[in-house]
C-alpha cells in the first residue's frame, strides 16, 4: 500500500508540473506573433488574406465578402496561420499553420473540402501545378504530400492522410514552390551538412550566407523548368539555375533599403517577400525596413539582376510583410501586420495596400511609372477593405509596433528554442503524435 500511495503522490506530481508546464507553453505561444500574409487568385477572382487564425477571402468578381464553409465547426484555423496559396489554375486554395492542421479549399464555393492533420507546426504549403497534390512542410524540417485525386466538393470532407516526400532535413522548411514543369523545391535556413537525411534532393542552390526566406520561379520560353529567385537574412536577392543549381547572379539590395528607409538599425535589410509580375520582367522586393517595395529588373537573356526603383509608401507606416500578383490585372498586392500584439487591443491587424502599373499591354514594363492606389482605386474598394483588414482604417501606432513585432517573430522562427531537461520530457509526454497512438 504504501508503494502505491508513493506512486499515487508521483502522479499526482506529475500531473500539476505538467499543467504548470502546459500553461506557460501556452503563455509563451500566444506571445508569438504571426505576419499578415496575401494570395491573389491567378485570375485575379478572389484575395485572401490571413493574420493570427483569421482567414479572410473577398470575391472580386461579385464584390462581396467571401463566408467560408467548414463543416468541422468553429474557427477555420484555432492558431496562427503560417502558410496560404492558390493552386495554379485556381480551382484550389490552401491554409495551414500552428494549429497543425492543413486544410484545402474549393475556390468556387469556399467549403473545405479537405483537412490533414499535421505531427508538427506547418511553415509552408504548396499546391502541384495539375492540383492533385498538396504539399506542406513542417517545422522539423520534414516536406509532405498529400494525395486529392478524386476529391469531389458535393462529399463529405474528407480526412486525408500525409506521407513525408522528404525527410530530416536539418533545419526549418521556410518556404515550398512547385516550378513551371512541376518539380517542387524547398527552401530552408541554410544547413551545415546539407546532405545529410536528403536523399531525393537533385540539386542544391548553396550561396546565401543567412537564412533563406522566401522564392518564387521566373517563367520563360527558354526555361520550361523556370529561373529561381531567392531572397534572404543576408539582403541579398539571387538567381539560380536549378537544374546545375548554379548561381547566376546576385543583387546586393540591403544597402539601398537602408538609404531609402533613412535608418540606421543593424540587421534590418532581410528580404521578407519576393513576387514575380507575371506581366514583365520585373520582381518586386518587401525587405524588413523598407516603406514600399524594391523593383529589381530581371535581364533574360544576361541573367542579371538589378535595382530599378524603390516604390515607396508615402504617409504611412507601411512596410509589407507580404507580397501577391495575378497573371491578368497588373496590379500588384500588399499586406501589412500581425497577430498577438503585446499591447494592442486589435487582436489580429492587417493593411492593404495595392501598386497599379504592370499592364501585360505595355511592350516596355520598365517604361510605366508604377503608382500606389490610394484606398477608393483598389479594386473591391471599402468593402474589400473592410473585410480584408478587419476595419477601414487603422491607428498609425499600432503598425509601428506591428513592424517591429515582425522583425522580432522572424528571429524567432529561425532561431531553435533551447529547453531544459524538465521542459524536454514534458513536451516528449504532451506530443500530438504520441497521444494519438495511444
Amino acid at each position: 500500500m504504501e508503494d502505491f500511495r508513493i506512486e499515487e503522490c508521483e502522479n499526482d506530481n506529475n500531473t500539476h508540473e505538467d499543467s504548470q508546464m502546459g500553461e506557460s507553453e501556452q503563455n509563451n505561444k500566444h506571445m508569438e506573433v504571426a505576419p499578415a500574409l496575401i494570395s491573389v487568385h491567378p485570375t485575379r477572382n478572389s484575395v485572401a488574406v490571413a493574420v493570427g487564425s483569421d482567414l479572410r477571402v473577398f470575391n472580386l468578381l461579385e464584390d462581396c465578402a467571401v463566408i467560408l464553409v467548414d463543416e468541422a465547426g468553429g474557427a477555420s484555423h484555432n492558431d496562427s496561420i503560417r502558410g496560404i496559396k492558390y493552386g495554379a489554375n485556381g480551382k484550389l486554395f490552401v491554409s495551414a499553420g500552428d494549429d497543425k492542421l492543413v486544410k484545402v479549399w474549393s475556390t468556387e464555393s469556399w467549403r473545405c473540402i479537405a483537412t490533414v492533420c499535421s505531427e508538427k507546426r506547418v511553415s509552408a504549403v504548396a499546391i502541384s501545378n495539375d492540383g492533385l497534390h498538396v504539399c506542406f512542410a513542417d517545422k522539423f524540417g520534414v516536406v509532405w504530400v498529400v494525395d486529392l485525386p478524386g476529391v469531389d466538393e458535393t462529399q463529405a470532407p474528407l480526412d486525408k492522410k500525409a506521407v513525408p516526400l522528404l525527410a530530416h532535413y536539418c533545419s526549418i522548411i521556410t518556404s515550398l514552390e512547385f516550378s513551371p514543369d512541376g518539380h517542387l523545391l524547398s527552401v530552408t535556413v541554410f544547413p551545415k551538412k546539407p546532405l545529410d537525411g536528403a536523399h531525393e534532393v537533385q540539386s542544391f542552390c548553396l550561396g546565401h550566407t543567412e537564412f533563406v526566406s522566401c522564392l518564387p520561379f521566373i517563367c520563360t520560353p527558354d526555361s520550361p523548368q523556370g529561373i529561381l529567385v531567392s531572397g534572404g537574412g543576408d539582403s541579398t536577392v539571387r538567381m539560380w539555375d536549378i537544374i546545375s543549381g548554379s548561381l547566376l547572379d546576385t543583387c546586393a539590395v540591403g544597402a539601398k533599403a537602408q538609404f531609402e528607409s533613412d535608418t540606421t538599425e543593424g540587421n534590418c535589410s532581410t528580404v521578407t517577400d519576393i513576387c514575380t509580375i507575371p506581366a514583365c520582367t520585373l520582381i518586386a522586393v518587401a525587405i524588413q525596413s523598407l516603406r514600399g517595395i524594391m523593383l529589381l529588373s530581371c535581364d533574360l537573356s544576361s541573367r542579371t539582376l538589378s535595382v530599378m526603383k524603390v516604390v515607396s509608401i508615402i504617409g504611412e507606416n507601411f512596410v509589407p510583410t507580404s507580397l501577391g500578383s495575378s497573371i491578368s490585372g497588373g496590379l500588384l498586392w500588399m499586406v501589412t501586420g500581425a497577430s498577438k500584439l503585446r499591447g494592442s487591443d486589435v487582436s489580429s491587424l492587417s493593411r492593404v495596400k495595392v501598386i497599379s502599373g504592370f499592364e501585360k499591354s505595355s511592350p516596355n514594363a520598365s517604361e510605366q511609372e508604377p503608382a500606389v492606389l490610394v484606398d477608393s482605386e483598389i479594386p473591391g474598394g471599402a468593402k474589400l477593405l473592410e473585410k480584408l483588414q478587419g476595419s477601414i482604417s487603422v491607428d498609425e501606432k499600432v503598425f509601428l509596433a506591428a513592424a517591429d513585432a515582425v522583425k522580432t517573430a522572424m528571429c524567432n522562427l529561425l532561431i531553435k528554442k533551447q529547453y531544459s531537461d524538465e521542459k524536454r520530457e514534458f513536451r516528449k509526454r504532451t506530443r500530438n503524435d504520441r497521444k494519438s497512438k495511444h
